[in-house]
């Protein structure tokens, strides 16, 4: 499994507030949520993302609330994977429940610029920055993770044994 697409990047601490603000958690639909995503951060986001994007962080990203909205919003939103040096452990499962692909690199994290396409093999863990000639080595899923995400999420795989 493979994505590919333009980043949209953001710092260090990325909570759960900004990623979708907890005024808009009236609605459990993700296009709706994918509509405010990033808006107390990035309000241009929504304008820009188009599907197959991916995001970049820092550390500790998805800290702040337990709420499942945060990664449901990014998923909808059209970006097809995180990557971060590190995400909040509660993000990270969220995650991996709703079938949001996400990899921890540190050196990627840091490197990675706003508007360098890259590419992901889920596979092997690897990031390449075709912008810049570079590649990572990210943390891969173990391939049980792998088919959860390829199920579009936990319900999903549940339901399709």
């Amino acid at each position: 499994m493979k994505a590919s697409g333009t980043v949209h990047k953001y710092g260090d601490n990325v909570d759960t507030d900004v990623i979708i603000p907890a005024r808009y958690l009236n609605s459990s639909d993700p296009a709706e949520l994918a509509k405010k995503c990033m808006e107390d951060i990035d309000a241009d986001f929504v304008n820009r993302v188009k599907p197959g994007d991916i995001m970049v962080a820092n550390k500790n990203f998805g800290c702040g609330s337990s709420r499942e909205h945060a990664p449901i919003a990014i998923k909808a939103s059209g970006i097809s994977c995180v990557i971060a040096e590190t995400f909040a452990r509660i993000f990270y499962r969220n995650a991996i429940n709703i079938g949001l692909p996400i990899i921890e690199c540190e050196a990627a994290a840091k490197e990675i610029e706003a508007g360098d396409e890259v590419e992901i093999d889920f596979d092997s863990g690897m990031i390449y920055d075709k912008t810049k000639g570079t590649q990572y080595q990210g943390q891969a899923f173990p391939e049980f993770m792998q088919r959860i995400i390829k199920a579009e999420g936990l319900i999903n795989y549940i339901n399709q044994k």
